[in-house]
């Protein structure tokens, strides 16, 4: 089973950390998986997108052109790959961000209103955690022991006082 991602946004909103935790868990539960990260050259506040592909066969290209799962935490972004999901796939749409709705009748949508809860709840700059975990949550995979040694590894130690405010945002998330 092979399953390609698509992280896109904008700088700053965690699109690449993102990416690189669902990576991540996805070496800690034994699978081959590529993480390719992409931003322009402004960084903050520029494009930015993250490639992820977890499978149980090896990885022949690094590249997602047409993901079963995107997440779209600004609207360019639903924009540029809403037509690229395929078929019966999942489009996750920050939809504090993004008024319109996605206009395909053929893919999953969640609606999530991330980046609204996140300063309603306290989690600035934790909306992509929440996303994580309607995620993590949607494909039965938020209550595991890889994802707390994965959040271990992408969380570093200057930043462990971050680690509860990460599995807050993704409880939360979990919940909606």
């Amino acid at each position: 089973m092979t399953t390609q991602y698509l992280f896109a946004g904008f700088g700053g909103q965690g699109i690449l950390f993102a990416g690189k935790l669902l990576a991540y868990k996805g070496l800690m539960d034994g699978k081959n998986v590529s993480w390719l990260p992409s931003y322009g050259p402004e960084m903050r506040g520029g494009t930015a997108n993250c490639s992820v592909i977890v499978s149980d066969e090896p990885i022949g290209a690094p590249i997602v052109l047409n993901p079963d799962v995107l997440i779209a935490m600004n609207l360019p972004s639903l924009d540029r790959y809403e037509n690229d999901v395929v078929p019966g796939g999942t489009i996750y749409v920050d939809s504090s961000l993004i008024e319109r709705k996605v206009t395909r009748d053929d893919v999953t949508v969640r609606y999530i209103p991330a980046t609204s809860l996140a300063a309603q709840k306290g989690l600035d700059g934790l909306a992509n955690m929440i996303i994580m975990g309607n995620l993590l949550n949607n494909e039965g995979s938020l209550a595991s022991e890889s994802l707390e040694k994965a959040l271990g590894k992408c969380i570093s130690a200057r930043h462990a006082d971050r680690l509860q405010l990460n599995r807050d945002a993704m409880s939360l998330g979990s919940e909606l």
